[in-house]
């Protein structure tokens, strides 16, 4: 039996997606109506957000870098 963790879908998000919901998660946190734990887990989902985000800039940045490399040479 495998046990999903509460943020593994982050992996599956696109960046569009990801940042939607990363700013969703803020808004959340920026409430604060949420309890402890839900905070927690907002600001742990969060987390996950931001660096599924920079997974997708960071690939972005290296897609230019290879393009510009090639249209130089």
């Amino acid at each position: 039996m495998t046990t999903a963790t509460p943020n593994e879908d982050v992996a599956t998000l696109s960046y569009e997606q990801a940042r939607e919901q990363l700013v969703a998660v803020v808004n959340q946190l920026e409430a604060g109506s949420s309890s402890l734990e839900d905070s927690l887990a907002l600001w742990e989902r969060g987390e996950a957000l931001a660096k599924k985000c920079e997974e997708w800039l960071e690939g972005a940045k290296a897609r230019l870098a290879a393009a510009r490399a090639t249209t130089e040479n």
